[in-house]
């Protein structure tokens, strides 16, 4: 929004956060207004969304036996207190409802499912609203979340990410932090035209056979691709907590038998939304380009 030209005039940006003296609010001040606000503390709410016209919304995912409520009840607050505040237009980052769209085979993956069950919410209520669904994240291939990538150095030197599917399950791939505005700020230029609409925010489908071409080109060592058992996968996990196990062996089984948006339209969906951002989007390539991969 601060770089485009016509947004940058059309709106004031309010950065809500639970702290306003961490180190990153502080870089913010500089060029947006910032203030605290915290889903558990409603005043806090009510003071952050007084005089908003529109609210962007992105929650983190909440883990643990109840993780599936309290995200969705921490989405509900902001929603009720933005209706309260009469703010007119929502847009929500959401989620595929695997649970549902899995036919109850898969229940374990609560940060997609909580997001799912609050968009729905959203969509009851009687303010405008919008929404983004982001395929995964380009970020989870560096160092940073090598968790989701979690490449092996073979004893012949080529690199090794295993899943238990199959070398042509697709991804919807984004590069969040670089392309998620241009998804956002194609609705904030025209709302009305994308009242209720969604877009499902990726720059294409890769497989997992393309991803490790990709990422052999960029590193300039060998990456490989293997498929291995789920036993196998939910051994290599480098955690030992049940709910990431679940959701990281769920999540993967759903992307095999279902695709990740779920029914057979995903491409289409995704050239839509590309079609429709403000600004290109990047590819795969062009983010390990800029975001070189470490191998350690």
């Amino acid at each position: 929004m601060l770089n485009d030209p016509q947004l940058s005039q059309e709106y004031k940006i309010r950065a809500i956060t639970r702290d306003v003296n961490s180190a990153k609010s502080k870089q913010l001040k500089d060029v947006v207004d910032v203030v605290q606000g915290d889903v558990f503390d409603p005043e806090s709410l009510k003071s952050a969304l007084s005089g908003v016209h529109t609210v962007f919304i992105m929650n983190a995912p909440s883990f643990g036996p109840d993780g599936l409520e309290t995200e969705f009840n921490s989405v509900k607050a902001i929603a009720d207190t933005a209706l309260e505040k009469s703010v007119k237009y929502i847009i929500f980052s959401t989620l595929p409802p695997i649970a549902e769209i899995s036919g109850g085979k898969y229940t374990r993956v609560t940060p997609f499912d909580a997001k799912a069950k609050a968009e729905q919410y959203i969509r009851s209520l009687p303010i405008k609203s919008a929404f983004i669904c982001p395929g995964s994240f380009m970020e989870n291939c560096l160092s940073e979340a090598q968790a989701f990538l979690a490449p092996r150095k073979a004893p012949d030197g080529t690199w090794v990410f295993s899943r238990h599917n199959s070398p042509e399950s697709r991804l919807p791939l984004i590069d969040a932090v670089g392309d998620t505005g241009k998804f956002v700020g194609a609705i904030l230029a025209e709302p009305d035209k994308y009242e209720g609409k969604s877009f499902y925010a990726a720059t294409a489908l890769y497989s997992l056979e393309e991803i490790a071409a990709i990422l052999s080109k960029a590193t300039g060592q060998t990456f490989v691709y293997k498929q291995i058992s789920v036993e196998d996968f939910q051994k290599g996990l480098p955690f030992d907590d049940e709910t990431f196990i679940g959701i990281f062996v769920d999540y993967f089984s759903y992307v095999e038998d279902f695709g990740y948006y779920g029914g057979t339209d995903a491409a289409k969906k995704i050239s839509w939304a590309v079609e429709n951002a403000r600004g290109k989007v990047s590819t795969l390539e062009e983010f390990l380009v800029a975001h070189p991969l470490r191998l350690e």
